[in-house]
């Protein structure tokens, strides 16, 4: 069952945006989203917030400056996904610009797991670091530090994950969800934190002399890197607040110029896409999931290696492997997929609240895809498992959420109740992560659909449709649907979705306008022929070039 429910639009704020200059469907779709003035729509660098309002972040930029200073060695540990890996490049690209000397690992996922551990500590020893820098992980990794510690080694954090009841023993921490952070954007990315940490260097770098005249250190333009902060802070599907709208707007700016780095030009390539038309649905759905099906299926060094070289015909070589693997990852979410809808056809949906599923057969890297198919076609939150190795000895789950259920705090609830049956776990309200012994499996099952349904309301459990009501015929143009694709859309930020318009006007699904995630705008709400009808599926909505195995997932910013 599927509620449509109108955005209200504020006539006095849509009519002083229209006042201000805004195109007037700009206007009232802006009212809707609660802008209030269009100077929240001013996504000039200089707008950004400033990294001195990022706790810890001078602290940071201190400690490495002395590490340079010093010649010390920097070992970054990056994530395994896109946001890991667009990080750890910004990471990589601006400490060498500044003259550090830095190297990077990405623990095996299917080895290590996620984030610091005392293995991953371990092994980042064999090369002799005197700082070990985590992007995108870390806030969970208390034994990792702790092992850190034991061999003499400094650590600091960079995340934007939630942390637990405890903080790990780093030198330094930073991370906009960390307590007593009063940075305003708690949803930036983990890309978005390392270069706010750049941009705290560069400034202390500055106060000490590093780049005076005959220093023979250059100063580093950390716009370079806006396109890999875009990149990671859309794929990673964070809110698109006002601060990383500026951050991507500033990135997919420098894509459409012409400005990118060498990576990300032959992602464009391998994917068949036009940089000079760069759109938020060229990142979520083209770039990000090649780079993702690296850490998925591979090693994510191969992504890090395309994002850092500043060879173009090395980068295209590795964004062709990229692409090659991005279409296995598709095959074996297929087959995936089709194991999981059978296994959901014994589960009565309507009595259940959390669902989580497992097969003996299912690949490790690519269980969170089918949670989130699984979650979109059923709307309740799903856990996918898979085996953590060939002994078979223990479980790896993805999980997805849908609004209404925060998912890590939902884990912590498993954790309290059943001690013990959660070997790790973490995340954040729509995505998480855990471990359990496999013979544990059907008592977790049970006891997430129970906290399930004790923290979602009956009403989180029917999906809900916004639109933005009727699109006037006036605005049925290919001018409409570019003045809508310039603008910045994304989570939490959706563009215009109109029910009336796939009414009046069929000619939307001929794909000859489409928005900025890709769709045909006007078509995406899909028109149900009632209140309780069942959208159609987003296959409908998707342009000729976007694969089919995105089904579900290419209309997100639509709802």
């Amino acid at each position: 069952m599927t509620r449509i429910i109108p955005r209200e639009v504020p006539p006095r704020r849509s009519w002083q945006l229209e006042q201000q200059g805004l195109h007037p469907l700009l206007a009232r779709i802006y009212a809707t989203r609660g802008i209030e003035s269009a100077d929240e729509l001013n996504y000039e660098l200089k707008s950004l917030l400033p990294p001195a309002s990022l706790t810890h972040a001078a602290d940071a930029a201190v400690l490495l400056a002395d590490a340079i200073e010093a010649e010390a060695n920097i070992v970054i540990v990056a994530d395994y996904d896109c946001d890991g890996a667009t990080a750890c490049a910004v990471g990589l690209r601006a400490l060498r610009a500044f003259g550090a000397t830095v190297n990077y690992l990405v623990p095996d996922r299917f080895v290590h797991g996620y984030g610091l551990s005392p293995s991953v500590v371990d092994l980042a020893a064999t090369m002799s670091p005197d700082l070990i820098v985590t992007v995108d992980n870390g806030i969970a990794s208390i034994e990792g530090v702790a092992r850190a510690a034991e061999l003499g080694i400094a650590v600091l954090v960079t995340d934007h994950h939630l942390p637990g009841d405890s903080l790990p023993a780093a030198e330094c921490i930073v991370n906009p969800n960390q307590p007593g952070c009063d940075f305003p954007s708690k949803c930036i990315a983990g890309v978005g934190v390392m270069f706010y940490v750049m941009l705290a260097l560069r400034a202390e770098l500055r106060e000490r002399g590093w780049f005076a005249e005959g220093s023979g250190h250059p100063e580093f333009n950390l716009a370079t890197l806006l396109d890999l902060v875009a990149l990671g802070t859309v794929a990673d599907v964070v809110k698109l607040d006002r601060n990383n709208r500026i951050l991507v707007s500033q990135g997919l700016k420098r894509m459409r110029e012409g400005k990118l780095t060498p990576g990300i030009a032959a992602l464009f390539r391998a994917a068949g896409r036009d940089p000079m038309k760069a759109s938020g649905f060229d990142l979520g759905f083209m770039l990000g999931p090649r780079l993702n099906a690296a850490g998925r299926l591979s090693d994510m060094a191969l992504g890090i290696e395309c994002l850092t070289t500043d060879d173009p015909a090395r980068a295209l070589n590795i964004a062709q492997q990229l692409d090659a693997l991005n279409r296995e990852r598709r095959e074996i979410d297929a087959g995936m997929q089709e194991q999981a809808l059978a296994l959901v056809e014994s589960i009565d949906v309507a009595d259940t609240a959390g669902i989580a599923l497992f097969d003996a057969s299912w690949h490790q890297g690519v269980v969170g895809i089918v949670a989130s198919r699984i979650k979109e076609k059923l709307h309740r939150p799903v856990f996918a498992f898979a085996r953590a190795d060939e002994t078979g000895g223990q479980l790896r789950g993805s999980g997805r959420s849908i609004p209404g259920l925060h998912l890590r705090d939902a884990l912590d609830l498993v954790s309290k109740r059943a001690p013990g049956l959660l070997k790790k776990f973490g995340g954040h309200a729509a995505a998480a992560g855990v471990t359990i012994d496999e013979a544990d499996f059907p008592r977790f099952r049970d006891l997430f659909a129970e906290v399930a349904g004790e923290l979602l309301a009956e009403d989180d459990l029917t999906r809900s449709l916004h639109t933005d009501g009727s699109l006037e015929s006036a605005y049925f143009s290919l001018e409409t649907a570019r003045l809508l694709e310039e603008q910045i859309w994304g989570k939490a930020f959706p563009r215009r979705c109109s029910r009336a318009a796939s009414r009046s006007s069929r000619s939307a699904c001929s794909r000859k306008s489409t928005s900025s995630c890709g769709c045909a705008w006007v078509s995406c709400a899909s028109t149900p022929s009632s209140s309780t009808s069942a959208p159609r599926p987003a296959t409908r909505c998707m342009p000729p070039t976007a694969s089919a195995s995105m089904n579900t997932t290419a209309c997100r910013a639509c709802s």
